[in-house]
């Protein structure tokens, strides 16, 4: 079944640039990060270096525009950085981008090379359709903190994602719950790559077709599905 996937009204007036693309994958076999996916990540981060030429990640019109979108809903981009720039500025350093399983590194691989958001849910784990929404503020959000598990509430009038059982995602895409987040035993899932003007459909499109190939890199006999809301 076709999970279901809805943008509200809320979210399109506060940023009428924003558009998303949904990549469904099924019959993965995930594991540990190896040669294959340590090498998308390695060529992310040298296609990383070329497109910023020396600049920092917030001075890419892009990472820009996502921090403008995050201080329209009281955010603070520097403090809570939207998933592409966190994830550029730690490729930068001497510690790079970290390895944490085939399926991730693919989608962080795109994420940082596009420098475009791009998430990954466990299909398996949400309940209900998804929506991206303005939070009431009651919504609970399900994370672990000092190795217990623990329930935060969003901010009212934050952006967030949600399932039927809470937040999947804060602040739009920066920080993933641990409920439907992708490891090891996850055979199906959905990658949600996340745009803003000046980025244009074409480049969104690319990138996804890029993070399609690199899933059937890193797990030769998946079923993909590329759904552009367009």
């Amino acid at each position: 079944m076709t999970l279901t996937l809805t943008v509200s009204d809320e979210v399109h007036a506060l940023v009428p640039g924003f558009t998303h693309l949904a990549i469904e994958a099924r019959d993965l076999v995930n594991g540990p990060s190896d040669a294959t996916s340590s090498a998308l990540l390695d060529d992310a981060v040298r296609r990383l270096a070329d497109r910023l030429g020396g600049r920092t990640p917030d001075q890419d019109p892009h990472v820009a525009a996502w921090r403008a979108a995050y201080s329209a809903f009281g955010a603070k981009p520097s403090r809570t950085r939207n998933s592409a720039e966190a994830l550029a500025r730690r490729a930068l350093t001497e510690a790079g981008l970290p390895r944490i399983n085939r399926l991730v590194d693919a989608y962080n691989a795109v994420s940082v090379a596009h420098l475009i958001p791009v998430g990954g849910e466990d299909l398996g784990r949400i309940q209900g359709g998804m929506r991206l929404v303005r939070a009431t503020g009651e919504e609970p959000f399900v994370t672990v903190a000092g190795g217990e598990e623990t329930v935060e509430r969003p901010e009212p009038g934050e952006v967030v994602w949600c399932d039927e059982a809470g937040v999947t995602c804060r602040r739009w895409n920066w920080r993933q719950g641990p409920r439907t987040r992708i490891d090891e035993d996850t055979t199906d899932a959905l990658f949600l790559l996340e745009s803003l003007a000046p980025m244009t459909r074409d480049e969104l499109l690319a990138a996804g077709a890029e993070l399609a190939d690199s899933l059937r890199k890193v797990s030769p006999g998946a079923r993909i599905t590329v759904r552009d809301p367009a």
